[in-house]
């Protein structure tokens, strides 16, 4: 069986505390007056985000951190690292070109020296094929491993004592540069849902603070969808609501 190859170079913590953030406001505190989404009340829904690799506003120069979460071919995008192809050919076992949710958590704890829950792996895999198929092929694989990177880089930009952990505020200014102010009720229950110690450390891990961003990003994008007025407020019927809501639950 081939052997992963190494690791690239991992991404040093810089020193002093993050940058200022000027975030995009989504909805506010309970109670608050609403403004979401960052524009006036009333006002027509925001431009578009700019596609992958364009550098986002307020954010980390690398474009969206979820821009390549989108479904695509199986072959391997142009100019693909070589460890990138040597590793999703070591996890493909059986030579079929797609790996499963196992085979893909293999692969990335392996490359990042790091575990990755199944249940993170599955969230990604989801959102990637946007079915519960949980096979995925070369150009998927690639996105995962360009995401993972900026991913890692957002996580350690925030982790200001360097524990390896992010704690609440930590996590509120995370999300604050992703684009979402999340209220302090619910980000309190966040850190208790993806805390591995069951919320006694109150703070996560980096595979569940991929997991909880995913989770986050994924629900507001549907709650917009219905929310077309952006006003703030939206109606789901029954079954649209589950359907809403499940996959982020059984993923």
């Amino acid at each position: 069986m081939a052997s992963y190859p190494p690791p690239p170079a991992g991404y040093p913590y810089n020193g002093g505390g993050p940058p200022s953030i000027q975030p995009h406001h989504y909805g506010g505190s309970y109670g608050a007056a609403a403004n979401p989404y960052g524009a006036p009340y009333g006002a027509p829904p925001p431009p578009a985000p700019a596609p992958y690799g364009a550098a986002a506003a307020g954010g980390c120069g690398n474009g969206s951190l979820f821009a390549a979460l989108v479904p695509s071919s199986s072959a391997f995008p142009p100019g693909t690292d070589p460890n990138v192809v040597a590793c999703f050919q070591a996890a493909d076992g059986d030579g079929s070109g797609m790996i499963d949710d196992r085979e893909l958590q293999s692969a990335l704890s392996v490359y990042n020296h790091m575990s990755f829950s199944l249940r993170t792996v599955h969230l990604l895999m989801y959102l990637f094929t946007n079915t519960n198929a949980r096979r995925i092929g070369p150009k998927e694989f690639t996105s995962v491993f360009r995401s993972l990177q900026n991913w890692r880089e957002n996580f350690q930009r925030f982790d200001r004592d360097r524990s390896g952990k992010i704690d609440a505020s930590e996590l509120r200014d995370a999300l604050l540069s992703l684009g979402y102010s999340v209220p302090p009720t619910v980000l309190d229950l966040l850190v208790c849902k993806f805390d591995k110690t069951g919320g006694r450390s109150r703070a996560i891990e980096y595979d569940n603070f991929i997991e909880c961003c995913l989770t986050v990003k994924g629900l507001t994008e549907k709650f917009k969808e219905k929310d077309t007025a952006y006003s703030g407020s939206a109606t789901f019927t029954y079954e649209t609501f589950m359907l809403t809501v499940l996959p982020f639950l059984i993923a």
